[in-house]
Parts: structure tokens; sequence; C-alpha cells
């Protein structure tokens, strides 16, 4: 038992369990005893493993258990609630000065490792609108000998991004900084570009989910009345800051891929292939400036 259990009186595992199930329930929550048993676990201090050896009539604490649900059934995201998110191979700090890192993101590392196979060669990387830093960070545990600059508008999401990187390791070899896009960069190319950029049609912010609508950053959701105003800022950015053989990988909404290959054209680059995510959604976008431009 933990001292914080020592110290309060509270209901049975299985009670609060039934009881966290049930909120969720009623709050529309999608998998609700899976979840209640995952705040539940982070309240008392648990690891997975220590839950399950855990009898149901174990006699635990309320709080802050009943506070974390509260949260949870207004739908705030978990991992504001436990400050933490899982991605890649890294555990990342989250804010709300950021998105959450979500799997389906991880596309585009599975395409940088395609496209860059030798990942002991050093490269400058790039990740403009980096959020919690999950991209470059990831991208820099694979190589170990890369470096990057992570750029964000917000600069509390600069500050985290950084925390991140000392939280990862990865400090020695990436530097974030708050900026617009490459604007503070000139003259400095980069290898890899990396971006999740805001694609969401300004109409679509209304359906998101309250997760989403309610708690994240909209800045870093609203793409512009056609969820393409992100991509014409990079993509006309990309002639001037990839080097040579530089690629670069966006992440993209649903159904942009035709949209995407039609700005790329317009500022000289070319897609070299858009790949779905494990939900079977078109997601990542890999580009490079063309030949004759290049040459």
């Amino acid at each position: 038992m933990t001292r914080a259990e020592n110290n309060q009186t509270g209901q049975t595992l299985e009670q609060l369990l039934a009881l966290g199930t049930q909120q969720l329930a009623k709050a529309g929550i999608e998998s609700p005893r899976r979840e209640a048993r995952l705040l539940l676990t982070y309240a008392l201090g648990l690891t997975p493993e220590q839950m399950l050896s855990r009898s149901p009539r174990d006699l635990v604490p309320e709080q802050p258990f009943l506070a974390y649900l509260a949260r949870r059934a207004a739908r705030e995201p978990m991992a504001f609630i436990t400050g933490s998110k899982g991605f890649w191979t890294l555990d990342l700090a989250v804010s709300p000065a950021t998105l959450v890192p979500r799997g389906d993101s991880e596309t585009l590392l599975s395409c940088l490792l395609d496209y860059c196979p030798e990942t002991q060669s050093p490269k400058a990387m790039l990740d403009l609108g980096t959020g919690t830093g999950c991209l470059l960070l990831a991208a820099l545990a694979e190589y170990p000998h890369s470096w990057g600059i992570g750029v964000d508008i917000n600069p509390d999401a600069a500050v985290l991004a950084q925390g991140n990187a000392r939280r990862c390791g990865l400090a020695d070899r990436a530097l974030f900084m708050a900026g617009v896009w490459d604007n503070a960069l000139e003259g400095q190319r980069f290898d890899v570009v990396l971006s999740n950029p805001p694609y969401i049609p300004t109409a679509d912010l209304a359906e998101l989910m309250p997760e989403v609508r309610l708690h994240e950053p909209l800045a870093a959701l609203d793409g512009g009345d056609d969820g393409m105003a992100a991509y014409r800022v990079l993509c006309a950015r990309m002639p001037h800051v990839l080097a040579p053989d530089g690629v670069a990988i966006f992440e993209i909404g649903i159904g942009q891929g035709e949209d995407l290959r039609a700005v790329a054209a317009e500022a000289g680059l070319e897609v070299l292939e858009i790949r779905s995510d494990f939900g079977d959604v078109s997601r990542a976008a890999v580009l490079r400036v063309c030949r004759e431009m290049s040459a």
C-alpha cells in the first residue's frame, strides 16, 4: 500500500472502477472501463503490472482518482491529465500548448527510414510546427549522428519541446525555437524537413471531437478555408530550405493528397509518395525539389 493509501479512507478498486466506467460511459467516452482503469492506475501511482496484481476488494483512496475522473468526463484528453504521451520509442511531456502526439504521425518516421536508410550518416533536420518536438526527437533517436532544429510559432511549445529533448537525452543534438516557419533560418539548408502543419479546413473545426475542439490549440489545427494554407507556404519554401537530394515529409489530412500534388508542382516540387497510416488513411507525403530546379 502506498503512503497516500495509508493516509486516506476510500472505496474498493472494484467500486471505483465501476463508478469510473459509469461516469465515462455517460460522458460518451469510448472504452470507458479501459480508460477508468488507466486513470485509477495513474492515480494510485502503480504500473499496469502492479494494478493487475491488486485484488478488486482492496481498499484504495478516492482522490486524486475522482478529480482525474471529472476532468476526463469533461473530455479533457487523457494525456493532459497524466502529463505525458508515448510516441515512437519516446515518452514525451505534453501540455495544452501543443497537440497531443498521435500514432498516425509515426507514418512520417516510417517514410523517413525508407527514404534515408543510412541511419549512421549525419543529417541536418528541420521540424516546422514542432509542437512537443515528437517528430524531430523521434528522428534523432533513429539517426544518432544527426542534429536538428524545431520551430513553433508558440513560445510555450518551443519550451516544452526543449524540455522533451532533455527528457529524452537528445538536448545536445536538438535546438527548439519560437518563430514563423523558417523565417529565422535564412541561408541554412537541411537534408530532412518534417512537418505536421495545420490542415483542417476552418469550417470543419466545429465538428472535431470535444477532446480536440475544447482542449487542444486550434491554431495548430486550422488550415484555412481549404485546409491547404500551410502547405502553400511550406512548399514555396522547400526549394530554399532543402539541401540537394534532401526530402521533405509532411503529414496530410484525409483526401488532401491530390491537392498537395498540385500545390507542390506549382512550387517546383515532386511528390515521391503518399503513404497511408495503419487505418488506411493517406497520412504522409514525401517530396523533393524537381531535378531540373535543383540542377
